[in-house]
């Protein structure tokens, strides 16, 4: 069974671990880490992922800046984006999805709810 490699782009480190946490019930799951989108950016052109996992807000780089390179990315372009975010607005959720953003969660979040999404956009059943 191939390996899924996911890139958890999150500024706060209670929450990156949070996620990763989450993330480490799945099986063959790699789960690679970066504090900001030039963070993430550095680790995409080093390596392919799965899919990305990634905050709105960050200093140096946000999010959404972050969705819109991936997807002009040729090796990164198609990958499913989940944003994990405060901004609850409609306004953040239909610009992050207009850049490329596959799904949209807001904080506070579960980790069923992390799993259910990741799962999904993997491909892989619940309880995989």
């Amino acid at each position: 069974m191939q390996e899924n490699k996911i890139l958890v782009v999150e500024d706060s480190p209670t929450m990156r671990q949070l996620i990763s946490f989450a993330l480490r019930r799945l099986k063959n799951i790699k789960i690679i880490e970066a504090s900001d989108g030039v963070d993430g950016l550095k680790k995409l052109s080093i390596d392919t992922f799965n899919l990305v996992i990634t905050d709105i807000n960050m200093p140096v780089m946000d999010g959404l800046k972050l969705v819109s390179l991936i997807r002009k990315d040729d090796v990164h372009g198609k990958i499913p984006i989940i944003i994990i975010t405060t901004e609850g607005g409609q306004e953040d959720k239909e610009r992050a999805m207009t850049l490329g953003a596959n799904a949209y969660i807001t904080k506070p979040v579960s980790a069923p709810q992390i799993l259910s999404v990741v799962q999904e956009y993997l491909g892989l059943k619940s309880g995989a």
